[in-house]
């Protein structure tokens, strides 16, 4: 608001700005107001600081007056351009406001904000199993590894086809929706490939295309481009090669109701 009141204050002497009043031979005078009396135009001569007249037919009024509205629709149209992009910016500042400090992933149901608990995911190597963590992954073996989720179903469901999630990102690092694999007791979240000698890690997820849209610093709303199957799936956060991916899972599930 204070901004559009600024803007407002330095637009108002442009409403009494300059005008051209144009001549019929070509020329102009640059005056400050001017008005048509009878067969004459009297007007206030900015270059010479006093009233003066002149024979209405040595004036070009439709000439004068097409650019006095042109001019006077540029304003408005400034005006109304800014006090689009200020109620913009307040909408913008109350949706940052509505959303926790805390990273993490918050599910926006209505006017409500659901925080996602992060899941503990963990690596399954060889038969062996190991928590990942984000600051210390688990060391790197060569072959494959899956990342996974303890049971074929997440506790927390959504019947919405597509869910919208606000996700403050702990640190810049890539993230999105990612559909899971449920097997025997548990969601595979991502397939890892260690290439031998140089322990490359490649990821294989099952990435679901989003809309993603930065609301603030490290804050973004996404949302499914199109409606979710029901199934298993989760919001991840990962550095691509690192191992350190970070789950909030969910499940969709359409409602009962009116069945």
């Amino acid at each position: 608001m204070l901004r559009l009141l600024l803007a407002l204050s330095l637009a108002w002497p442009l409403l009494a700005a300059n005008t051209r009043l144009y001549l019929t031979d070509g020329g102009h005078h640059v005056v400050r107001e001017y008005e048509v009396k009878a067969d004459r135009v009297r007007f206030y001569s900015v270059e010479r600081s006093e009233w003066e007249e002149i024979p209405l037919e040595l004036v070009d009024l439709k000439k004068t007056r097409a650019e006095e509205a042109e001019r006077a629709a540029e304003r408005k149209a400034e005006v109304v351009a800014l006090d689009a992009e200020d109620k913009a910016e307040r909408a913008a500042e109350r949706e940052i406001s509505r959303v926790p400090v805390e990273a993490g992933v918050y599910w926006i149901n209505g006017e409500e904000l659901t925080a996602l608990k992060q899941a503990e995911s963990k690596v399954n190597s060889d038969k062996k199993r190991s928590i990942l963590k984000r600051l210390s992954p688990v060391p790197i073996i060569s072959g494959k590894a899956t990342v996974e989720l303890d049971g074929e179903s997440s506790a927390f469901v959504i019947s919405a086809g597509r869910p919208e999630f606000y996700f403050r990102l702990a640190s810049a690092e890539r993230f999105g929706i990612v559909k899971l694999a449920p097997k025997k007791g548990i969601r595979v979240v991502e397939v890892w490939s260690i290439v031998p000698v140089t322990n490359e890690l490649i990821q294989e997820q099952a990435h679901v295309e989003i809309f993603r849209h930065q609301v603030g610093d490290g804050l973004y709303k996404i949302w499914p481009q199109k409606p979710l199957d029901p199934g298993e799936y989760a919001v991840i956060e990962y550095t691509e090669g690192k191992g350190n991916t970070q789950v909030w899972d969910f499940s969709v599930r359409p409602s009962q109701s009116g069945k």
